[in-house]
């Protein structure tokens, strides 16, 4: 499974309107700035999540997107599934099955691709929105995160490539 940007995107939306959901409609524009996602390409987004009716706009001056059930009610594979199709890179479920019965030279391997298959699909089928939220992680302040991505890239300076260096 690979998740596009553009489902990285939605997703980064999505958790957005998750965090204020009991706000109303947040505007584009401001979804954009704080999830730091290009407003254009996120307007693509959001209408294509409206059609899929997961969130719904509303029109006047306090307009702007919000979800159209709880966070609760929203899985992650209902969105990827949406803007990137489906979960296994090898095609869906029944076609790996499929796979396993026609080729038995090849069985073992495809069983393992619809193994992985499963196990992304039930991780992603049982988490909404509402548990990407409430995660301890996520209420770092965006402080907190530039931090700690400065301290992870001091880190890669120090790696030595090809054998050369400290000897």
């Amino acid at each position: 499974m690979k998740v596009s940007q553009k489902g990285l995107y939605a997703l980064q939306a999505l958790m957005m309107l998750a965090r204020r959901y009991q706000q109303g409609a947040i505007r584009i524009r401001d979804i954009a700035y704080e999830e730091d996602l290009p407003e254009k390409f996120l307007e693509l987004i959001l209408l294509e999540l409206k059609n899929a009716r997961i969130v719904e706009s509303v029109r006047g001056a306090k307009g702007g997107y919000q979800l159209r059930r709880p966070p609760s009610q929203i899985f992650l594979s209902e969105i990827i599934r949406l803007v990137d199709g489906p979960l296994a890179p090898f095609g869906d479920a029944d076609s790996l099955r499929e796979l396993i019965i026609r080729d038995p030279s090849h069985r073992s391997l495809y069983s393992v691709f619809l193994q992985v298959r499963d196990a992304a699909a039930k991780i992603l089928d049982s988490t909404t929105l509402a548990d990407l939220v409430n995660a301890p992680e996520t209420h770092n302040s965006g402080a907190k995160k530039r931090q700690r991505k400065k301290q992870e890239s001091s880190v890669l300076p120090m790696v030595v490539h090809g054998g050369k260096g400290l000897q």
